[in-house]
């Protein structure tokens, strides 16, 4: 039989954004995507969830030993509560646990620094506790290839999906005719998407 999971799809409705451990300290050793590439990800990611108006989960920890958050994400949150925590799995912190758990939102889309740890701890507890996860891969990062492709071996056997951060965007959005549909596709900057948009505008004129 199969789960409902794996065919429901996400809505501005059921889902909630967990971000975790994206530190300046941290970024110092990505190495399996650029950091250039990762920040217009993640930065992209919560632009465009943030215009669904998606709640959102921060967390950092140890703030002493790895960093703040990276500038680009605090000024795009400067309006949520950053959690700092200990604890290596972020849903060990009773803090983070409760936040996610206080937006009654059973699909939860997480990304964190490193992919291996950060995200795929939390993401596994997360299928556990009965959540549906969907880990954003593009908008995370690891210290080696290897390790990144290991932690989603992992989250993919305990039920995790891995999936980019456009795919989550566009899922959300269902349809090209929504009214936010600019506003979202700007979000996630994709330059060809801007391209298409603009020819749009054009041609539209010209009718």
């Amino acid at each position: 039989m199969t789960r409902k999971e794996y065919f429901e799809t996400l809505t501005s409705e059921n889902s909630a954004l967990v971000i975790i451990d994206h530190q300046i300290g941290l970024y110092t050793g990505i190495r399996d995507i650029s950091v250039e590439e990762l920040k217009h990800n993640i930065t992209g990611l919560v632009k465009a969830l943030k215009v669904f108006q998606i709640p959102i989960v921060v967390t950092t920890t140890t703030e002493n030993m790895w960093g703040p958050i990276i500038p680009e994400l605090k000024e795009i949150l400067k309006d949520n509560a950053i959690i700092e925590r200990t604890t290596v799995n972020a849903w060990d912190d009773e803090r983070v646990a409760d936040a996610i758990v206080k937006t009654n939102r059973k699909k939860l889309i997480m990304t964190g620094i490193t992919t291996d740890v950060c995200l795929t701890f939390p993401a596994i507890t997360a299928v556990g506790k009965g959540y549906d996860v969907y880990a954003v891969i593009d908008a995370s990062g690891a210290f080696t290839i290897k390790q990144g492709e290991l932690g989603v071996m992992r989250m993919a056997q305990a039920g995790v999906k891995p999936v980019g951060y456009s795919n989550v965007v566009v899922e959300i959005l269902k349809d090209n005719a929504h009214p936010l549909a600019a506003n979202i596709y700007g979000g996630i900057d994709m330059p060809f998407a801007s391209l298409v948009y603009g020819l749009n505008q054009y041609f539209s004129k010209k009718k």
